[in-house]
């Protein structure tokens, strides 16, 4: 499925910066949970509503967690971890000091207090150090759990949210097990690619012991656009990706399609919103030689302007009983465009926020490159399990991917302040 897209102040200026340090001491840090460092009030700026440039930072507390309707940033590092400790008091000293290293991070600081030169010369630093003089980039952190953490090991099998069913197998996938599922996912989004792996690295440092990492994947060049303000942009086989994506703008919309509530059956997951991730290589050396005219075709829109077949600019509307000069529809029945459209599909939305991938080339020397394919939406059960089961089995495009990578997860609503943690209403 491949369609649906500074905080660099100095002290001088009154803002501390990354490399700044407190001068608090132990008297700066309140303690909560095991080792927790919760004194963010004491760091935290005034929150703003939006970044207004590449560099600022954007809000972290909130109802809903950032990186889902936030403008797509151009760069990714997501993560999914296995947990390895079956103390449920650790997971949740885990999820505490993360969501404290998240607050810092996100705002353009260290992710521990005394970060990666402030602290004893002999003991290991508060921070790796790497995005030092870096700003906040836009970056956003977003969680979610898997399936799997609902099993006997925590006692939440009571709270596994329904919409969070096993995705079925669809026809045509090769998904590589080691690459898909996981407990917890974490979604790093910047626009400065150094500063997103920074942040899941040192949230992998603090969970050592506690969790390990399952797969990661990095991405460039987001493929969706998830506000008016942004361009749609193009996925690697050269076409405009997300043209029709839900967007911030479209409140209504965002309120009946994304946000969970309490009357979907758990109340611990309203204000949140469920995570479909799916890694898809593109055969882009076939695609390549592939001539315009079918490639056309196959999306349903020219490659150039993006416009749907027979119309001629980007945002025209799809016009699906549209017929040319021969008889024949413009827009083919198994054009891709049409297969995932919502009015085929019982009205069904999704946010998609997916990226670009090249992860070097494989034995026989063809790039390893494509989607790595991500999207929000209230229910994948009525959203994205129909529009894929369609696609997978119709879809002419089918000859050119190959889904490798899955993974299902159950996004919890924002952190309200500094005294929440993610994921709160679920151990409670």
């Amino acid at each position: 499925m491949t369609s649906p897209d500074t905080q660099g102040a100095t002290e001088s200026a009154g803002r501390v910066s990354r490399r700044g340090l407190f001068g608090l001491g132990a008297a700066g840090a309140a303690v909560v949970g095991a080792g927790v460092v919760a004194a963010n009030t004491l760091f935290d700026e005034p929150p703003v509503a939006h970044a207004s440039s590449t560099s600022d930072p954007f809000p972290f507390y909130g109802e809903h967690q950032a990186g889902i309707v936030t403008p797509a940033q151009d760069r990714l590092h997501f993560v999914a971890f296995d947990v390895t400790t079956s103390e449920k008091a650790e997971l949740v000293d885990l999820l505490q000091e993360w969501t404290a290293a998240a607050a810092r991070l996100t705002q353009g600081r260290e992710a521990g207090a005394f970060g990666a030169v402030g602290g004893a010369a002999e003991a290991a630093p508060d921070d790796t150090g790497e995005a030092l003089g870096l700003p906040a980039s836009g970056l956003t952190l977003t969680i979610g759990f898997g399936a799997s953490l609902f099993d006997e090991r925590f006692g939440l099998a009571g709270k596994r949210p329904a919409a969070l069913a096993a995705l079925p197998k669809f026809p045509g996938e090769q998904l590589i097990p080691e690459i898909s599922g996981g407990d917890i996912c974490v979604q790093a989004c910047a626009h400065d690619p150094q500063v997103a792996v920074h942040a899941i690295r040192n949230l992998a440092r603090i969970g050592f012991g506690k969790v390990s990492v399952r797969w990661s994947q990095l991405g460039f060049g987001r493929t969706s656009s998830t506000s008016r303000a942004q361009a749609t942009p193009r996925n690697l086989m050269g076409f405009k990706d997300g043209t029709n994506n839900m967007k911030l703008e479209d409140a209504d919309l965002v309120r009946e399609q994304l946000w969970a509530t309490a009357q979907d059956g758990s109340a611990w997951m309203a204000g949140g919103s469920y995570l479909v991730t799916r890694k898809i290589r593109m055969m882009v050396e076939t695609w390549d030689r592939t001539s315009l005219a079918e490639q056309e075709q196959i999306f349903g829109r020219n490659k150039g302007e993006g416009a749907p077949l027979g119309k001629k600019a980007e945002f025209d509307l799809l016009d699906f009983a549209a017929k040319g000069a021969d008889g024949q529809p413009h827009i083919k029945d198994d054009a891709h465009v049409r297969l995932a459209h919502p009015s085929f599909h019982g009205n069904a939305h999704l946010l998609r926020r997916g990226y670009n991938f090249v992860d070097g080339s494989d034995g026989l020397g063809r790039l390893d490159a494509g989607l790595f394919f991500i999207a929000y939406q209230r229910d994948p059960r009525k959203q994205f399990v129909p529009v894929q089961l369609s696609l997978a089995k119709s879809d002419p495009l089918n000859e050119y991917i190959k889904h490798v990578s899955s993974g299902l997860f159950a996004c919890p609503p924002g952190v309200r302040d500094a005294g929440d943690y993610w994921g709160r209403p679920l151990f409670e």
